[in-house]
């Protein structure tokens, strides 16, 4: 990975060559992922944070969660790094299904966990999630941190606006998600910058039962 070129690029306006050298390693990155990617099957992706560590409750619920999702058929897809990843990518390898990492390389907690059948590095985040988009028919999504926000509002906004086909997003953990979906409530529905809807569009759970009988009926 090239140090910085993500900040670099995000800068501001630079030499046109410099621009087109960029665009040229963006095209790259993306031929990169469809190579590795593009014969998966159906796929599932999890979300949640690399900072849980081997014996936190969310970590052991992953776990089971991947295991499910591989046993019920489906590839497993993580981010490839720690916590909350390695353990969706863990649970998957304990039942013999595929497990796949996107991984992004960040100075302080990410890196590639060990329960990988293949992986594709990238650079730049939003590579990274048109691919986890891209491959997946649905996305759980376990207590993270602003990375997870990230991808679950961008996700939620893309389908929103019509810009990809709605597929199941299951959000897991009552304690961590449940007043965030309040929030989506009494202040967005509220104040009517989203539609009561919208709303549908995540589904909030503790249970990998639930999660897979959400994923199974919408795909």
């Amino acid at each position: 990975m090239r140090d910085g070129t993500e900040k670099r690029f995000l800068a501001g306006t630079r030499e046109h060559p410099e621009e087109l050298a960029s665009a040229a390693r963006f095209f790259l990155e993306f031929v990169r992922g469809f190579k590795v990617l593009g014969a998966l099957g159906p796929c599932v992706t999890v979300f949640g944070s690399a900072r849980f560590p081997e014996e936190h409750r969310y970590y052991r619920l992953a776990r089971q969660l991947g295991n499910r999702l591989a046993a019920e058929g489906f590839t497993v897809m993580t981010g490839g790094g720690p916590g909350i990843m390695e353990a969706a990518n863990r649970g998957a390898k304990d039942a013999g299904g595929l497990s796949i990492g996107c991984n992004i390389e960040l100075p302080l907690e990410q890196k590639l966990n060990p329960y990988l059948d293949r992986f594709v590095e990238f650079e730049h985040f939003f590579v990274r999630k048109v691919m986890l988009v891209k491959y997946s028919q649905a996305f759980v999504v376990m207590p993270g941190g602003f990375g997870t926000l990230d991808e679950v509002f961008e996700t939620l906004t893309l389908m929103q606006t019509n810009k990809i086909e709605a597929f199941p997003v299951v959000a897991m953990g009552r304690d961590f998600w449940g007043e965030f979906r309040e929030f989506l409530r009494h202040t967005l529905v509220a104040e009517g910058t989203i539609a009561a809807a919208d709303l549908d569009l995540i589904h909030v759970t503790d249970s990998v039962d639930e999660a897979v009988a959400i994923i199974r009926h919408r795909t």
